[in-house]
């Protein structure tokens, strides 16, 4: 679902309308131009091994013009996720929470104002999967975004404003906290 709707896949039927426009109809450049305004925060990370931390982070963007310092950008991200000691480190060098922080970073490089996390705490134990989704809150109240999070964890779950239940593709609940 997260595929389809950050374009990276295409449905097998139906039409995915985000922020008013229909990503199923777009072309392949107006889709790579979507796909730069949203953050992706994948379940395995997939941080590049021979990068530094702070290179990984600045990755998504260093083909692009910005109007920005992407390495700057990347240290200040590296900061806001606790990492910013970690800026010249290795993933391998990291632990399972750091990788998913730095995914994180990397996911907020082009300041998204849409971020789609596919099980942020899947490979993570539960005190720091917790606090990686307080991470992912607190920056979506801080940097003002639409956050779709897929996670089978209830207590994912349980934390965010609205919560819709899929089985079998359908949609059989939703709840509003």
């Amino acid at each position: 679902m997260l595929h389809v709707i950050g374009a990276m896949d295409t449905p097998d039927a139906g039409s995915v309308i985000v922020g008013g426009s229909e990503v199923t109809a777009l072309s392949r450049g107006q889709q790579a131009a979507y796909r730069r305004t949203i953050g992706f925060v994948f379940q395995r990370f997939h941080l590049l091994p021979a990068l530094s931390v702070r290179d990984n982070v600045a990755a998504p963007v260093l083909p692009y013009r910005t109007p920005y310092d992407k390495f700057a950008r990347a240290d200040e991200l590296l900061n806001a996720v606790g990492l910013g000691d970690r800026g010249n480190s290795l993933p391998s060098r990291l632990s399972g929470g750091e990788q998913q922080r730095v995914a994180i970073a990397r996911a907020l490089i082009n300041a998204p104002g849409l971020l789609l996390a596919d099980e942020p705490t899947g490979n993570l134990d539960s005190v720091t999967g917790a606090g990686i989704v307080g991470l992912i809150l607190d920056l979506r109240r801080d940097r003002e975004m639409t956050v779709l999070v897929a996670t089978h964890d209830p207590l994912v779950a349980g934390r965010c404003d609205r919560v819709i239940r899929l089985r079998d593709g359908r949609v059989v609940e939703r709840v509003q906290s």
